[in-house]
Parts: C-alpha cells; structure tokens; sequence
C-alpha cells in the first residue's frame, strides 16, 4: 500500500511543489482539509479531502476537522507495538508517514493596528497544534513537517536513503515541532494577558523566540550568541531594512537599541544621538538633522569615534557628506534618499539601517539572573512638565525649562548614577554609571568645562546630600532638575537658594543598570 502523508497547512509556501514531489516521485497518497486541499486539487494532484477519509464533515464552521481517530490514530501508531496495528486494523485506519502543518497565521493578526479580540481568537489553531504534537510525539515512526524551509531537506532524505527518512533527521523535525507550539501557544497566551489591562506582572512569564541570526559572538569573542525575534511583527529591529556594511554583531544590536530608545525621546524636532557602549556621548536637537548632528557631534567628538548613531528624520545628502568625515559602526533613521545613500557608499562597511518605526519597543524588560530572570515594565513613562514641583525661590524661565525637559529625557537614558549637563538642547557632558553620584557630576562638569556656565544640569536620581548642587554652582550650572526624594532634601533646595539656582523635582526617578 501507498504511503499516507497528511498536508495541512497556512503558510502555503512550496506546497504543490512538496505535493507533486510526493505524489509522482515517491507515490504518497495525500489527504488533506480545508484550504489546502483546495490549492492541490487546483494544481491537477490527486488528494482526498479529510472529510472523505474519517467519514465526519467538518462542522462549526470549520473548527472541528482534523480532530477525530482516523487520523490521530494514524499519527500516534507505534509500526513496532504489534496491538497499536491491530486497532489500526479494526478500525480501517492507515497509518500516516508524514505529517506537514503549519499554524493559523495568529501573530501576524494580532500585529494589524485594527485587530479585535474575537478576530485574534478565530485565528487561534486547535487542530494544527494537536496534530504537531501528536506527530512529533511520534517521531519513532514518522516525519512532521511544519516549516517551509524543510521541504527541500525532506525529499533530499527520500532521494539519498532510497525513500526512508534517518532517525536524526525525524528526531529534528520533532523538535522543531514541539519548538513551534510552543512558541505559538505563548504568543497567544502573551496577547491575552496584553489583554487584562492589569499593572501587575503575570504570575506565569514566557519567553520564545525564532533565530533570525547566528552571530559571529557576544560581548567577547569567547562567547557565542545568537539574535532571536519573540513574534513576527512589522516593526522592531527584524523589520530593519540594512542598506549597507557589514553584519550586525550582538554590541551592534545592544547600542542600536538604546540609541532607539534615547531618539523615540523626541519625535518633533530634529534629534541625533550618538552612541558608546549603551551611554549617549552627544545628543542634540536642531532646525534640521544636519544641524542637529554637527552639535551632536561637536558635544563629544572623541568619544563619537566608533559610535553608533540614531537619526529621527531622512537622511539627506548634507547630513550623509557629514556622516563620512568620521569612523562611525552604525547610523539608523526612519528613512534615507538615494543622494544620500550614494555619499554614504563611500564609507561602505558602515552598517546604514533603515527602521521607519523608531517609536515602537518592548513593553517589558527582561534579566536573566542565577535560577531564573526578573521581568519588569518598560520604563515608557512620558515626562510631563506640569506635574513637575519647582523647589527653589528662582522660577525658570521658558527656555530653561525646555532645556530642563531635554536633559532630563537624555538622563533617563544614562547608566545610573546619571549626570547630564546641557545647553541650547545639546549634551555638553555626561557622567555614567559611577559608584557615587558626585563622581558623575564631576566627570560631567569637567566634560562640558566652560560651557558649563549657564547651563542645566540633570540627575536620574536625588542628591542625598548638598555637595552635588554646591559644585555645579561652583561651575556656573544655573539650573538642576532632579527627582527629589531625599532625607536631606531641604539641604539641596537651601544651597540652591543661597546660590541662586533654578531647583526643579520630577517626582520620578529613572535609574538604568
């Protein structure tokens, strides 16, 4: 007798070709439900629909077709279990040697802007994932199928080993397999609790992801990595479009997500940020990009060597002759022209990233630590000047109060302790994950040097004690935003006073470790 193979798929990429491969190379018989017994019949093959085979119509619409004996009979036989034969035989059921599935397409629903929650249910597939799990349960004796990209390996099996399928390669396709549903199943179970709407975390947390890349390492050559996407949507960095250099290493994708992170800050104004090893080393707004990444730039020259940059606007032929005058590793915008894109060629192993949704990122981050991992909400929080609490007898002044909102969005952005010194909305210094937070001011004080003098100065947490604001004055800061908070708060508010500094407290911290 002919051998079975059971075709059911969404994704129906290289079906016919699977199809007629089987069918006039190694003489399956094909049984098949739905849409894909459709295509096949389309394409002049023969197949039996799975309604014919078990004797049952597909009923509720189509929930209920692929769920009944003869064919989860045909899967889980054991060929070596002689009483798992006789029930297959009692009961007129064919053992089915290859079983190719695939999943209703749920996280490219739920990824449309427009998508309801009874349309992301309908698309959450109960056979398809039995009949995956059944097979790969089963991969003694058969081989499951549920990625495109496996069809070619398939036949090249039956051509080499004289129509058999290796052990090594069923036991694969398994793992495959049980990878995808669980995949699968945790992508439902993460939109449904999206769908809770609740400020707590979950008291269960999954975390899946598809490979993408192998990279060449991690942080060190001694370490090996891999760049993995946790669901198929139109934005994120998988969405990137890479229009040159070379491939992205596992620091590359750490540094553009921050530098992500830093330019979402402002959406409306032209911004470039620079950066080294997840710290901004200049940051700036301007009338236009180019100008707006010369004083990015000019902020830390030294340090943008090597940098990594994040544009939130085209990339013109100004800005690009400007990219080219210095070593850069990355530059990311929403979008470039083609003038452009020609200049940059002359720097052609800079990576050139086009993200069109610089805006859109994780909702958590996650940490793995010793025995497990800590998740906590992404810390997305909008800056809201209204609600901040001007300490000091001196009120700002508009323009102060601008640049105190541009430094306090850049500091929420710097290694804790945080320092940020800035004037006419471009980073002068900034002082990054030091052990005390007066060691921060200092190095950023010293960065900025003369510029300092009449310029803001932001902290990602509170000064415990009066030292941090006596130095700035000292250095000609005229204005500190900080989140207050302390013991010794009315301290720092009375040096302030008594130096005449602008003190404003945000009522919210933002450390980064």
């Amino acid at each position: 007798m002919a051998r079975l193979a059971l075709l059911s798929v969404s994704n129906k990429t290289g079906l016919i070709d699977l199809a007629r491969s089987l069918v006039e190379e190694f003489g399956f018989d094909l049984i098949s439900s739905g849409g894909t017994a459709k295509a096949i019949i389309e394409a002049g093959l023969p197949v039996t629909k799975v309604a014919d085979y078990t004797g049952s119509p597909e009923i509720l619409g189509g929930r209920v077709k692929t769920l009944h004996p003869r064919i989860h009979g045909g899967i889980l036989a054991r060929r070596d279990v002689p009483e798992d034969l006789t029930d297959l035989a009692n009961n007129q059921i064919r053992p089915i040697d290859l079983v190719v599935v695939n999943l209703y397409p749920f996280e490219e629903t739920i990824a449309r802007t427009d998508v309801t929650l009874a349309a992301a249910v309908e698309q959450i597939d109960i056979g398809g994932p039995a009949m995956l799990r059944a097979a790969s349960k089963n991969f003694a004796h058969l081989t499951v199928l549920c990625d495109p990209a496996q069809y070619h390996d398939y036949l090249q099996q039956l051509r080499e080993n004289k129509g058999e399928v290796s052990l090594e390669f069923r036991t694969n396709c398994a793992l495959k397999g049980f990878l995808h549903t669980s995949s699968y199943d945790q992508a439902i179970a993460s939109y449904l609790s999206q769908q809770q709407k609740t400020e707590s975390t979950p008291e269960q947390f999954t975390l899946s992801g598809k490979q993408l890349q192998a990279l060449r390492y991690g942080e060190n050559p001694h370490q090996s990595a891999g760049w993995y996407e946790t669901a198929n949507t139109t934005t994120g960095w998988a969405a990137a479009t890479k229009l040159q250099g070379k491939e992205l290493s596992y620091n590359n994708l750490v540094d553009l997500e921050a530098a992500r992170r830093i330019i979402s800050e402002f959406p409306d104004t032209p911004a470039a940020a620079i950066l080294k090893h997840t710290n901004p080393c200049g940051v700036a707004l301007g009338s236009n990009l180019n100008e707006a990444y010369q004083k990015a730039f000019n902020a830390d020259a030294t340090s943008a060597f090597g940098g990594i940059v994040a544009l939130n606007g085209t990339i013109d032929a100004d800005t690009a002759r400007e990219l080219t005058k210095t070593f850069l590793e990355c530059v990311v915008a929403p979008s470039c022209d083609e003038e452009a894109l020609s200049i940059l060629g002359a720097k052609s192993k800079v990576r050139i990233l086009i993200l069109p949704d610089l805006s859109s990122g994780p909702k958590e981050t996650v940490k793995a630590i010793a025995g497990g991992f800590l998740v906590q909400a992404a810390d997305d929080m909008i800056a809201d000047t209204s609600q901040w609490k001007i300490v000091s007898d001196r009120q700002p002044t508009q323009t102060e109060l601008e640049e105190l909102l541009f430094a306090w969005k850049v500091c929420k952005h710097v290694k804790s302790n945080a320092i940020v010194v800035s004037s006419d909305r471009t980073t002068l210094g900034v002082g990054a994950g030091q052990m005390n937070r007066v060691g921060s001011v200092k190095i950023a004080l010293e960065q900025a040097g003369e510029k300092a003098k009449g310029a803001i100065l932001a902290s990602d947490g509170f000064f415990p004690f009066d030292d941090s604001v006596i130095i700035s004055a000292q250095k000609g800061i005229s204005a500190i935003v900080q989140p207050g908070g302390s013991l010794r708060d009315a301290d720092s508010i009375k040096a302030a006073n008594e130096l005449g500094l602008v003190m404003v407290f945000t009522g919210m911290r933002h450390f980064l470790h």
